[in-house]
């Protein structure tokens, strides 16, 4: 199975006010365990970027672990990056042929999937509707003529898009369709989440229910972030804990690098010349 990972550099540099794209340790571990786990396991595997995340990747000597590096995210369409930081994942699957896996580059699966017990839309998981980030979608200021599709069932719990499979060229393109035309409409603000999430996960499960597609799942949020999931780990709810605790974050990329060393040591050779990581090695 092919897969993508993507790393939109404007966002990050949006948020910490700069102009050259920097990447913290734990991040680019994970990153390369996404990476290598997944050709090692499951297929084939793309980082779509720009020229800034391009450039790091190149200047560092990053690019091996990708079996291509591409530079599609340059003609992606003129999005708020502080409002909608995701966007370039959208983006990125539009311009892929379905069947397709999307992950984010903090998300590692660990064994092989059965691609072929999949139906058309597998997620991580489901999410509970969460009205402090899931609001009604009165909430929303939108351009005037936008109007929320009266077949979207507002009830459908949205679908966790660190992870997912897409096996249906048709409901891609509709999803696709519905999420870049909800974001290109929004009204400029500084919610970067609400907003986000209604473009990514919820638009996706609603659509696969407006098409009469089920939505199946690997796993749920119970297993994934209470040490009950063995095949997926995904690092996005331990990211602050890591920034504020320097004792978590050391053993978090001390076990990373010697999973590395262990299971990819030509690779590993290459991560140890990374200046951020070396003391790891």
């Amino acid at each position: 199975m092919r897969a993508i990972h993507i790393n939109h550099t404007a966002p990050f540099m949006k948020r910490n006010g700069q102009d050259k794209y920097e990447c913290e340790d734990f991040e680019l571990l994970t990153t390369a365990l996404s990476a290598l786990k997944w050709r090692e396991h499951n297929g084939t595997i793309k980082m779509v970027t720009d020229d800034e995340g391009y450039k790091y990747y190149s200047d560092n000597g990053l690019l091996p672990l990708w079996d291509v590096v591409s530079r599609e995210l340059l003609d992606m369409p003129a999005l708020d990056p502080g409002m909608f930081w995701a966007g370039a994942k959208l983006y990125a699957l539009s311009r892929e042929e379905a069947p397709v896996a999307v992950m984010d580059t903090d998300f590692i699966v660990w064994a092989p999937i059965a691609f072929d017990n999949l139906g058309d839309i597998t997620v991580i998981h489901r999410e509970p509707l969460y009205k402090d980030i899931y609001p009604d979608v009165s909430s929303f200021k939108m351009k005037e003529g936008y109007t929320f599709d009266p077949a979207w069932d507002l009830s459908e719990e949205p679908a966790n898009t660190a992870f997912y499979v897409i096996k249906n060229e048709a409901f891609k393109d509709c999803y696709i369709r519905s999420a870049l035309d909800f974001m290109e409409n929004a009204m400029p603000c500084e919610d970067s989440l609400t907003y986000m999430v209604f473009a990514e996960q919820r638009l996706l499960a609603m659509c696969a229910k407006k098409n009469g597609i089920e939505v199946d799942s690997f796993s749920s949020p119970e297993r994934l972030f209470k040490d009950g999931e063995r095949y997926f780990t995904h690092t996005w709810g331990m990211k602050q804990q890591m920034r504020d605790r320097s004792e978590l974050r050391y053993d978090f990329c001390m076990r990373c690098a010697k999973r590395l060393e262990r299971d990819f040591p030509e690779y590993a050779k290459i991560l140890k010349k990374t200046e951020i990581l070396k003391n790891y090695f």
